[in-house]
Order: structure tokens, then C-alpha cells, then sequence
């Protein structure tokens, strides 16, 4: 049997794609990620760049689109049957509102007549 050698230092990080994969795709960020492994964010960005060939950011981006679709997909199942979620997702992607801009215009009251007031009252 051979013995390896302790050259030194910190024995290396070994990373789980597929678990690194679903937290991406949870949108944890980068020290939540680096948390989760037990090492440095440094590491993770290094890990990423020597594994994948692009850097964290890129990736991670990517990773989090397929996160924001399966949100998405959730969202749009729910909105069949609750109606808020119906009306949040008209607000924010069709740009419908429920709010009514009323313009309000001032004239000054002193300088109308008494006829003026009672046809601006509606008397």
C-alpha cells in the first residue's frame, strides 16, 4: 500500500453540479452557494471558471432564467384558481392597473360669481 503525502494546506473542495445546479436555479446567492459548499466564494467562482470554462456570473444567470421559468409556471397554474394571483400577474406583465389617474384642475374661487359657483356645484 502507498501512502499519499500531506503536501499542506486545506484539502480540496469538491463540488456537487447538480446540487450547485438547483441552488443557481433557486437564485441563492453566491455566499449562500459558497455557505452551502463550506469554502470561500473565491473558491466557488474558481471551481466555476475551471469546470464550465465561463465565469459565475454567466452561469449563474443562466441557471436562475430556468429558475425564474419554473416561478413563472407556477405562478400562471395558481392564477387559474386564485383570482390575486390573476390580478398581480395582469399588473406586472400586461401593465393593467386598478388605479384611476383623475386630473384635478383649480380655478381660483374668489373671482367667480355666484351664478358661476352654483353651475360649477350643480345647483
Amino acid at each position: 500500500m502507498v501512502t499519499k503525502k500531506n503536501k499542506g494546506g486545506r484539502p480540496k473542495i469538491e463540488i456537487d453540479w447538480m446540487q450547485f445546479n438547483k441552488l443557481c436555479i433557486l437564485q441563492c446567492t453566491l455566499s449562500e452557494i459558497a455557505a452551502w459548499f463550506n469554502c470561500s466564494e473565491d473558491t466557488i467562482e474558481n471551481k466555476v471558471k475551471q469546470e464550465h470554462k465561463v465565469g459565475f456570473s454567466d452561469y449563474y444567470r443562466a441557471k436562475k432564467g430556468i429558475g425564474k421559468i419554473a416561478l413563472r409556471r407556477k405562478l400562471d397554474h395558481m392564477a387559474d384558481k386564485n383570482p390575486a394571483v390573476a390580478i398581480f400577474l395582469a399588473k406586472n406583465h400586461l401593465g393593467m392597473s386598478d388605479r384611476q389617474d383623475i386630473e384635478i384642475t383649480t380655478r381660483e374661487v374668489t373671482a367667480m360669481s355666484d351664478k358661476e359657483l352654483e353651475a360649477l356645484v350643480g345647483r
